[in-house]
């Protein structure tokens, strides 16, 4: 009799245990829309301001092999701008590749691609100083789909019209590719 009341109470303590570690999940998600960053500038962006339209993350460099991807992202931007906002982030953490100010980054993007989308804030995307966009990004605890690591400049991430990710898209893949536009058409 006392063993089967020692497999009961395992039992029930498993049962305990994994009610427990699946509401944890579900705390830990976050609310993208609820992350604060910042635009070039400095000032506050409101991520809420986009629900309904899908964002496609992508974390930007000036003097990397894949910086003529701002001209794809640009039309890009323009073609999808009533179901889409690309949202460009730079970070300096991939070779040193984005060594500029805000004030150079703009100006770089403007003169050199006509980047009209938004620009934010510099910052990191991996590591102890990860930004919170970054880590909702890249962990699935946050996110609810996926967990990655950001590779490389260039990195995208896209997000449906209810804030929720839809996948990542390595550096090689092309703002324009179908991978890509077949969830914003």
């Amino acid at each position: 009799m006392s063993y089967f009341k020692s497999i009961a109470s395992l039992i029930l303590f498993s049962l305990l245990i994994n009610a427990c570690a699946q509401t944890e999940t579900k705390m830990d998600t976050t609310n993208l829309y609820d992350i604060a960053i910042n635009d070039i500038n400095g000032d506050s962006v409101n991520l809420n301001d986009y629900k309904g339209k899908y964002i496609l993350f992508v974390n930007v460099a000036s003097k990397c092999g894949f910086t003529p991807q701002y001209k794809d992202l640009q039309e890009l931007h323009n073609t999808y701008k009533d179901n889409l906002v690309v949202i460009g982030v730079p970070c300096n953490q991939f070779g040193g590749q984005e060594p500029g100010t805000g004030e150079e980054i703009k100006s770089f993007c403007s003169k050199n691609y006509g980047v009209e989308f938004l620009i934010t804030e510099k910052v990191k995307v991996k590591g102890d100083q990860q930004h919170p966009l970054y880590s909702w990004l890249t962990k699935k605890e946050a996110n609810g789909v996926k967990g990655s690591s950001v590779k490389w400049n260039f990195q995208k991430y896209l997000i449906n019209p209810e804030g929720q990710l839809i996948d990542f898209f390595y550096s090689t893949t092309s703002p324009l590719s179908n991978k890509i536009t077949k969830h914003i058409k």
